[in-house]
């Protein structure tokens, strides 16, 4: 159980980086009225997955047994599953506008992962 607990604390900077860096690249590519293209496509799933890779780990120490002190910090971990699931049904929306859409998705989803980082106590 350490061993998750040690990824679950150290797999954050990947999860938040990825989010940050695929987002605002997202963003970039929308003000330039750029198509976003297969390599952002790419990134944002590699972002996507390095964020359920984090809430996945979450869940194994919740089951475990091992609570954070501050409930709010599994708040925002669902949170972050909720509003994936959501954007996975509504994905065909999403797809009108690419870079925009999922650009503000994974700023979204690195805000939210932010606000569980600073509530682990």
């Amino acid at each position: 159980m350490s061993s998750i607990l040690w990824f679950h604390q150290n797999w954050v900077y990947v999860a938040l980086g990825a989010t940050g860096l695929v987002g605002i690249w997202g963003l970039g590519l929308a003000a330039l009225r750029r198509p976003p293209g297969r390599a952002f496509g790419i990134g944002a799933g590699i972002a996507i997955v390095a964020i359920l890779i984090q809430v996945v780990a979450g869940t194994a120490l919740y089951m475990y047994g091992l609570r954070p002190l501050n409930g709010f910090h599994v708040f925002y971990g669902v949170v972050i599953a909720v509003t994936l699931s959501l954007a996975y049904v509504y994905r065909a929306q999403l797809a009108r506008h690419p870079a925009l859409a999922y650009g503000l998705l994974l700023l979204f989803v690195m805000g939210l992962g932010f606000r569980a980082w600073s509530n682990v106590s």
